[in-house]
């Protein structure tokens, strides 16, 4: 029996989600033996700019992408929030795992919560997503680009380079690190990025030994939820970062999907819903996309494009 290579960004959050696969795997039943292969992708090469202005597709997957192709690992691991919502041919997604709670958290300095920041409080955060949110909630807030690690965005923060953060409840939770948490942000104030939450396993579609591993560990209302995002995403998406946020709930048969797109200063914010069976997934989410564009979301998406410099 073949020794799986499971291939995965370096960081420390990376590698825990490596290691939790691994675990689910043999929980599963996989008898083979399993290793890590730590990755450093061009995202994780680049900290001193913010998102926006290299643009995010595949920053975070492409060399892991190019080893699979290679065939130098087996399987990537990725945060489904980066993996592009077009993969190269011939790589599938080959499991989408069960979601951890989606949202995002306000870890701040002194303790207090969104609505008790002073005046004009400092928050860290590369996201556009959550800065035009967030503007959209206190216009009064100041954003400042932060890069890096789990560990390097707290430690900035401890040091007082600003007054508060914005993160995935995920990450924190998998690091261990709840007791650090001031706040849940909820979904009304700020939904998450697609996909966030959860941990995607990408295989070459011809390898039927690793698909009949990771399908053991898919998770289907993750699945049919983060299905549903995803075509929202790439109806809406154009050839950079704009603040995107999507969350759907996939149960008993159903999905309810809301969206948002907002400016980047949170003045302008569109946001609906939409709803159906969940073997509908692909369409709830492309139609949602369709309903927002014609609520006025084309035109802030192509201001933010050209403010960008970016093409469809």
């Amino acid at each position: 029996m073949k020794e799986i290579v499971v291939g995965t960004r370096e960081s420390r959050l990376a590698m825990w989600q490596a290691s939790w696969v691994i675990d689910r795997l043999k929980e599963s039943g996989a008898k083979n033996s399993f290793r890590i292969a730590g990755i450093r992708t061009h995202g994780d090469n680049i900290l001193d700019t913010a998102l926006s202005k290299i643009g995010d597709k595949g920053l975070f997957t492409k060399e892991l992408e190019h080893a699979l192709l290679r065939g130098e690992i087996d399987m990537a691991v990725h945060s489904m929030k980066d993996l592009p919502t077009e993969l190269p041919e011939s790589l599938v997604i080959g499991s989408i795992c069960q979601r951890e709670y989606p949202g995002d958290v306000l870890i701040s300095r002194e303790g207090l919560k969104l609505e008790d920041l002073p005046q004009g409080a400092l928050i860290g955060t590369s996201s556009l997503r959550r800065c035009a949110q967030l503007l959209g909630y206190r216009g009064d807030l100041k954003m400042t680009n932060l890069r890096g690690n789990i560990n390097t965005r707290l430690r900035k923060l401890q040091e007082g380079e600003f007054d508060a953060t914005v993160l995935a409840y995920a990450g924190i939770h998998r690091m261990g690190w709840d007791d650090r948490i001031t706040q849940l942000i909820p979904y009304e104030i700020c939904l998450p990025a697609v996909g966030q939450g959860s941990i995607g396993l990408e295989v070459r579609e011809g390898d039927q030994e690793v698909l009949g591993l990771v399908k053991n560990i898919d998770h289907a209302e993750s699945r049919q939820a983060i299905t549903a995002e995803r075509a929202f995403l790439k109806e809406l998406e154009g050839g950079c970062q704009v603040p995107i946020g999507a969350m759907a709930v996939a149960q008993s048969g159903c999905i309810r999907l809301e969206g948002v797109v907002a400016s980047l200063d949170g003045k302008n914010m569109v946001r609906s819903s939409s709803e159906g069976s969940s073997g509908e997934a692909w369409n709830i989410g492309t139609n949602l996309a369709l309903k927002l564009v014609q609520l006025g979301a084309g035109e802030i998406l192509t201001k933010m494009r050209q403010g960008f410099g970016c093409n469809e």
